[in-house]
């Protein structure tokens, strides 16, 4: 399998701040590949760099064997994170005026159809919804049918059927063929569309692999999370330290400012978790189970907290609530 986008050691910086520093990657030809970070991790800027709509300071690119800015235009797709087309064209207009760049573009009603606004192609690009916005300039991106598919952001401002529409949209050019190289902050975006996702930081790629890979080696282990009612002056009640105490022997667990973390617990270790703590009285409002997923190792990668990395994101899209009330 050949290389769709190759990238070695570059580097752009603004004045004093370096953007990328360094950054070497590769991305095969038919991969999707994400790139995940913090803002101001240089994303949109190496985007930038690979399609050669920014000089670089060193280090070299190519896309599809050529230099990004001597590649045939209809073979590349670019949907950057901030497009402005003019507002008083339909979406339909839009699609149409881009169709009409190219000598074999696609069908602008089957684009404005495949990204889901079959039923608003008529209506003016300023009274359109921020999410029909972003749909149009995603149609604006697919109607040369590019070989290479560079998205920055794509479902920003969707709601989440648009966005799981647009994935669906995007799962079926990969599997026809198309390369695409997508920045998101939506880690279960990367986690369901992405062969391989890049984590930046700080302009340098802190971390390339499977979703899989990256949970496995970074994520940590999954956890479980006892919540606390708010303390009660008038009764004898257990705190989280106390808790903590009633599980010292055979768990790891720690007090935090959301409730008890135990790690490294699996569904069938929980019951004997509850157990230590009915043994020791602990009364408890709820538990939340959590299996280590992308944005664990998000947050772990780029130094964020996260309780510190465990307790203050009970409730996430993985999470399992698993009792309540009092006890």
């Amino acid at each position: 399998m050949t290389d769709a986008i190759v990238a070695e050691e570059v580097r752009r910086t603004y004045g004093d701040t370096a953007a990328l520093a360094g950054v070497s990657l590769s991305v095969a030809d038919g991969e999707v590949f994400a790139l995940i970070g913090p803002n101001g991790a240089g994303k949109t800027t190496l985007v930038r760099a690979l399609t050669g709509t920014t000089d670089l300071d060193s280090g070299t690119v190519s896309v599809l064997g050529e230099r990004p800015r001597e590649v045939e235009r209809s073979r590349l797709g670019l949907l950057p994170q901030s497009f402005d087309p003019p507002e008083r064209l339909t979406a339909r207009e839009l699609v149409a005026y881009y169709a009409g760049l190219y000598d074999d573009a696609r069908d602008p009603d089957a684009v404005l159809a495949e990204v889901g606004l079959d039923a608003a192609d008529d209506t003016r690009y300023e009274n359109l919804s921020g999410g029909q916005r972003r749909r149009t300039c995603v149609g604006t991106a697919l109607v040369n049918d590019p070989d290479v598919l560079f998205l920055d952001e794509p479902t920003t401002g969707i709601d989440p059927a648009g966005r799981r529409a647009l994935w669906g949209l995007i799962e079926d050019l990969a599997a026809g063929g198309t390369t695409v190289f997508l920045t998101t902050h939506y880690m279960a975006e990367a986690e369901r569309l992405a062969d391989r996702v890049g984590l930046l930081g700080g302009g340098e790629l802190v971390a390339v692999g499977s979703p899989g890979e990256l949970v496995a080696d970074h994520a940590g282990r999954s956890r479980l999370v006892v919540e606390f009612a708010a303390p009660d002056e008038s009764a004898d009640t257990l705190d989280g330290s106390d808790a903590a105490a009633a599980l010292a022997d055979g768990f790891d667990a720690e007090p935090t400012d959301a409730g008890l973390v135990v790690r490294g617990v699996d569904p069938e270790g929980i019951g004997a978790v509850v157990a230590a703590l009915d043994d020791r009285g602990v009364a408890y409002d709820a538990l939340t189970w959590k299996e280590p997923d992308l944005e664990d190792v998000f947050l772990r990668l780029t130094d964020r907290t996260v309780g510190d990395d465990d307790a203050d994101r009970v409730g996430g899209p993985t999470d399992a609530v698993l009792a309540g009330g009092d006890r």
